[in-house]
């Protein structure tokens, strides 16, 4: 028995248990895990005005959610959307919601894995070349909100000592973006942004899209081949000769002296610097 006098417990069958009330993090994730999975229960403390559970009040948040996010998706892949039409789209953007919800309040940067979730989607497998249209349309985004840059123009380039050409490293437009694909991607992005999305278009004939903003508008631009491999080296320090080798091995047609000069062309080099002496050397 209970020695009431003293509060003990000692005498209880059974050891005493406390209820721990769930954290205020427990009680968010829960409602953050309802809140796109209809096949969850009411979250815990939920109540109408009435002071009694409401599954339908939350059924109804849950429901504009969602289609706040499926909307902020359409915005963002308006290609897309017009390739596999707004039955299938919204389907398929509803499992994506399910499993990738926003992970910051800027809705901007909501959909960065859409691409990647639309190759893993099955019932898209019948476009093969949606995932990489998908891509340039994430990497359109990504370049609209980019920070600004003055990009040089080629006459800068014609004070460089051409024996100091070779050890450059060029520094990038922050808004330049590489797609790449075995499919004619920009043809098909450009069909359907001018509303010819009827346009016969051969997918055999694949090639890599360079997005960027040096100026005012967006520009979409498809590369020559080995292009792409030369470009995502500048960005990642080489020097103009290292990344050339890139090129090379992305393609045997790779052409340096046209690629460089369409690089500096479109307005994504920004600036330059020289590489390290053994950098050269060792490769």
């Amino acid at each position: 028995m209970i020695d009431t006098a003293r509060g003990s417990t000692r005498n209880l069958p059974y050891p005493a248990r406390r209820v721990r009330a769930a954290s205020l993090a427990e009680q968010q994730a829960a409602f953050a895990i309802a809140l796109l999975d209809a096949q969850q229960p009411l979250p815990t403390g939920l109540q109408g005005p009435d002071g009694q559970p409401s599954a339908r009040r939350f059924a109804v948040y849950r429901n504009n959610v969602v289609v706040g996010l499926v909307e902020t998706l359409k915005a963002a892949y308006p290609v897309i959307l017009r390739l596999v039409g707004e039955e299938f789209f919204v389907a398929m953007a509803r499992a994506y919601v399910r499993v990738e919800p926003p992970a910051s309040p800027i809705m901007l940067d909501y959909g960065a894995g859409f691409p990647r979730f639309i190759g893993q989607f099955e019932p898209a497998a019948a476009l093969p070349y949606l995932q990489d249209v998908a891509r340039l349309e994430r990497g359109w985004v990504e370049a609209y909100h980019a920070a600004d840059a003055l990009p040089l123009p080629l006459s800068a380039f014609g004070r460089i000592p051409p024996e100091d050409i070779p050890r450059l490293r060029l520094v990038l437009h922050p808004s330049a973006r590489i797609a790449r694909s075995v499919f004619p991607i920009v043809e098909i992005w450009q069909a359907n942004v001018d509303g010819n999305g009827s346009l016969s278009i051969d997918l055999d004939d694949g090639g890599d899209a360079l997005v960027a903003r040096p100026d005012m508008e967006v520009e979409v631009r498809r590369l020559p081949e080995g292009a792409a491999a030369f470009i995502e080296a500048l960005r990642a320090g080489a020097s103009i000769v290292d990344a050339a080798a890139e090129g090379h091995s992305a393609s045997s047609r790779f052409d340096l002296a046209g690629t460089l000069r369409g690089v500096v062309e479109a307005g994504i080099v920004v600036g330059h610097d020289s590489a390290p002496t053994g950098s050269l050397e060792e490769a």
